[in-house]
Order: C-alpha cells, then structure tokens, then sequence
C-alpha cells in the first residue's frame, strides 16, 4: 500500500502555517499586539514594496522621520534610537511616540513608491530623493528627487500621481 505525502509545496506551506502560529503565539504572550498585526499582514501574503534607501546603507527616507512630516509639518531626522525593522530596512524617528505610530500603522506612514522620487516614478525610474523636497497629497507623502524636480511636481500633482500609479508595478518587477 502506498502512503500520501504531501508535495513539496504543500510541505513548505504547512512549515509556514506552522512557524507563523508559533510567532503570533509568541507576540501575544509577549504582550507585542502590534508586532503580531505587523507579522500577521507579512505572513499574509501581502508583498512588501521595496524601500528606498540609496544612499543610507539600508536605512529609509535617508533616516528622516516619516511621522514627522504629518505630525510636524516637515521633515525630521530620526534618532538611531528610535528605530525599528520594517519591509526589510530600517526607519528612524524623531521620537518614540512618532515609532510608536508607525509600528501602528505603517501603510500610512511609508511614502509613497517606497520613498523613491515620485516625479521619477512618473519617468519611469527609481531614484533618490532629498528628505526637504516633500509634499502631502490625499494623506499620503511623496518625496522628489530634489527641490528643483519638487518644483515640476507641484505644477501637475494629480498628473503625475496618475501616471506614477500606472508605471510603479512594472518598475517594482525590475
């Protein structure tokens, strides 16, 4: 009589059903809900997108603040200290209530494109931006390039949102 196995694939997702109830388990009693929220949405499925950090060594938006843009009105540098682990890089913050409401919620808080230029996402390419060449549009924050390209931006936001948002996946596939 011949018994069952599961395939390869079937094996490799029950490891992972596995390894994630163990980790939401550890969260809870740990008293972490947040990082258990956190975990459960990467376990998901959902992809992470890929972070910006030309530049920074691994390290978002430069190591500015991307609390502080909506909480204080500009840009911030973030403090080593308060740091913390998200889609594979590291964010600064300028304190640890403004770490605190990212590890909340960070879809909110991630610039949009994953902190590349957005006027160059618009161009079709990923490229650096400058923390001080920044805007807020519908809640959500788009870095540039530099203050010049801000500039452009500002001229026909909408537009090149639009435009950003059809081209950004292909770019995301490279």
């Amino acid at each position: 009589m011949e018994s069952w196995q599961p395939s390869k694939r079937g094996a490799r997702e029950a490891a992972s059903r596995r390894r994630f109830l163990v980790a939401i388990a550890g969260a809870v009693i740990a008293g972490t809900a947040v990082g258990a929220a956190m975990l459960f949405k990467s376990m998901a499925g959902e992809a992470a997108q890929p972070i910006n950090t030309i530049g920074s060594d691994g390290i978002a938006i430069r190591g500015y603040d991307s609390v502080a843009y909506f909480r204080d009105g500009g840009p911030r540098a973030g403090k080593e200290e308060h740091s913390l682990r998200h889609a594979g890089v590291t964010w600064r913050f300028a304190s640890a209530e403004n770490k605190a409401a990212f590890a909340a919620d960070p879809d909110r808080f991630t610039p949009a494109y994953g902190g590349y230029c957005a006027y160059g996402v618009a161009k079709g390419g990923l490229y650096k931006i400058e923390p001080d060449a920044w805007s807020i549009r519908d809640g959500r924050l788009y870095l540039n390039y530099d203050r010049s390209v801000q500039a452009a931006w500002a001229k026909q936001p909408g537009h090149f949102i639009a435009t950003a948002d059809r081209k950004w996946p292909a770019l995301v596939k490279k």
